[in-house]
């Protein structure tokens, strides 16, 4: 008989093989959430499911065809990505965004935008400021590569934008190293503001005066529903790091492809993360870099896919919006890609008569009594857990078709009412069913 089984092996403890800073370490929340709802709804659950941002639309048909064409392609590329990508995505930015001065050996191609951004972190020697409200992952990805996550908070007041006054106080109060990494999202997730160019401008006075690395995450860029989009980059080029892909404005999130541009004053960063790339994932998918090929010439069909993307997404943009604030909720108009930041404070007074002190409970209310599914501004956004703000994407339509019918309507710049009681029915439906829910509770005052 084995000798194993007459000595088992002493029962352990598996938590104690974990880091103890990375104890209790759970999937991203939007992640859960989605697997949950999803669930449900295939179980033939009515959700209007407002809680994860996923492009609505299909993959352009040209970038699909691509990838067909190129299927077989299985050789290992350069860690950095294809030259010929990555001067294509140079090119993208020069046309779309007046930025000339970007350099295609400073572009890396890797598998997603999150694996290149965490590189950064993980090689970056320094301290990693981060916005409040922010996307749910770069803290999390923060505490993984072991750095030191400093919290900078703005607010709706301030029409929830970093200042320079806010940045600047964040920077003298804080006891970071002389070596930072701001992680800026524009336009932003979960808010949907994108910064002007005052801002910028006066964001990149004290970004230069104390030598502040950006990390400038522009993947919903050209979601831009005016298609006004600015980078930072043009404003503070020598210490702007541009992280974008294909996931936003291309819908193609599960291709996994994201890049980022170094400036030539960064070129010893840019070359560790290179080196990190070659130890982890080796190079993004062959296939997709090629279709990217194609994606990033814009010809006329991408052009105007990306035009009708923006204007179906403005337009219930501005839908959201009217409804919500039209029955007190509080919320900033996005501007540009598929969330709305809602501030709930109106309910206070009866949610805290119900018992309800935390914005997990009211949206934990919201779902039981409204079947409408939305995540809570704290703890995942760094929101605090009493604050009754929330994101919500309003995402949850078939996208396909409403492309067909922006295209059947003559590809209007503005979309009426109709077109989205037609088109995109479960987010009215599902705005509505909030609204309802809310004037109920108001009801109760």
């Amino acid at each position: 008989m084995d000798s194993s089984l007459l000595n088992p092996r002493p029962t352990v403890d598996d938590s104690s093989f974990i880091l103890p800073r990375l104890q209790g370490s759970c999937k991203a929340s939007n992640m859960a959430l989605n697997e949950q709802i999803r669930q449900l709804m295939a179980q033939g659950k009515t959700i209007y499911h407002f809680g994860f941002g996923q492009s609505p639309f299909p993959v352009v048909d040209g970038a699909r065809r691509a990838l067909a064409q190129h299927a077989g392609e299985n050789a290992y590329l350069p860690v950095a990505g294809l030259l010929e990508l990555r001067a294509q995505i140079c090119n993208f930015h020069a046309e779309l965004d007046g930025l000339m001065h970007l350099d295609p050996n400073l572009v890396i191609v890797g598998p997603g935008t999150k694996q290149l951004i965490y590189l950064l972190v993980q090689v970056f020697n320094g301290d990693v400021l981060i916005l409040s409200p922010s996307w749910i992952t770069y803290k999390p990805m923060t505490v993984l590569a072991g750095k030191r996550a400093f919290e900078v908070a703005s607010s709706m007041q301030d029409g929830w934008k970093l200042t320079p006054e806010i940045l600047e106080k964040a920077i003298l109060e804080s006891n970071t190293s002389t070596n930072r990494l701001l992680i800026f999202c524009n336009p932003d997730n979960p808010t949907g503001i994108s910064y002007s160019e005052p801002d910028l401008k006066a964001l990149s006075v004290v970004l230069r005066k104390h030598n502040v690395i950006v990390l400038s995450d522009e993947i919903y860029g050209h979601t831009q529903y005016e298609g006004d989009f600015l980078s930072l980059a043009k404003y503070y080029p020598e210490g702007t790091i541009i992280s974008s892909g294909l996931s936003k404005c291309f819908s193609a999130g599960g291709w996994r492809c994201g890049y980022s541009i170094y400036p030539k004053e960064l070129t010893a960063l840019h070359q560790t993360v290179c080196s990190a790339s070659s130890h982890t994932h080796s190079c993004a998918a062959a296939p997709v870099q090629y279709a990217a090929i194609h994606i990033f010439k814009l010809d006329e069909e991408t052009k105007e896919y990306i035009k009708g993307c923006r204007c179906i997404m403005g337009a219930v943009a501005k839908f959201c919006h009217r409804e919500l604030t039209g029955c007190g909720i509080k919320a900033i108009m996005p501007v540009a890609g598929y969330y709305i930041f809602p501030d709930f404070e109106v309910l206070r007074a009866v949610l805290e008569a119900r018992g309800i002190q935390t914005c997990e409970q009211m949206c934990e209310a919201l779902f039981k009594e409204g079947n409408v599914a939305v995540m809570a501004g704290g703890p995942a956004f760094m929101r605090p857990l009493t604050e009754f703000t929330v994101r919500l994407c309003f995402v949850n339509f078939d996208g396909g078709a409403a492309l067909e019918g922006w295209k059947l309507q003559g590809c209007k710049e503005k979309l009426d009412q109709d077109f989205l009681d037609k088109y995109c029915s479960p987010v009215v439906q599902g705005i509505k069913a909030i609204v309802s829910w809310v004037e109920k509770q108001l009801a109760e005052l």
